[in-house]
């Protein structure tokens, strides 16, 4: 009998040493993986260093309401321009809440301009400036 014992204790180390193989090749090949994405990371630099196109509704040149006039002036400009001039008028005016700076206190200009609203987040005032161009 101890010789049957002896000889399934053998097959039993042996399977488990198999196992412990399986484990290796295994790792290798995520090692081989990793590699292969860095290639996919330079493709993905490169495309986002070529130039962006600007969009053509955005260049367009839009012509002011009397009321935003008063604060940006009666030329006709792009949007993107009206937005810089509105925020030179509000960084000039000191008009950006000094505790939450997302928000806008309007003077009398602006406060035309924001359909008679005393605050005006930093996104809302976008929307309601876009009532006021042609």
């Amino acid at each position: 009998m101890a010789t049957a014992k002896k000889a399934t204790k053998k097959p039993a180390a042996k399977k488990s040493a198999a196992k412990k193989g399986a484990k290796k090749p295994a790792a290798k090949k995520s090692a081989k993986k990793a590699p292969a994405k860095k290639p996919a990371a330079k493709k993905a630099a490169k495309k986002s260093s070529a130039k962006r196109k600007p969009n053509a509704a955005f260049m367009k040149a839009m012509t002011p309401s009397a009321t935003l006039a008063a604060v940006i002036g009666s030329t006709p400009m792009p949007r993107t321009e009206v937005t810089k001039k509105i925020w030179d008028y509000i960084k000039k005016n000191k008009l950006q809440d000094a505790i939450n700076r997302r928000l806008i206190n309007a003077d009398e200009k602006l406060r035309a301009v924001f359909g008679g609203k005393g605050k005006v987040s930093m996104f809302e005032m976008t929307k309601l400036v876009s009532n006021h161009l042609k």
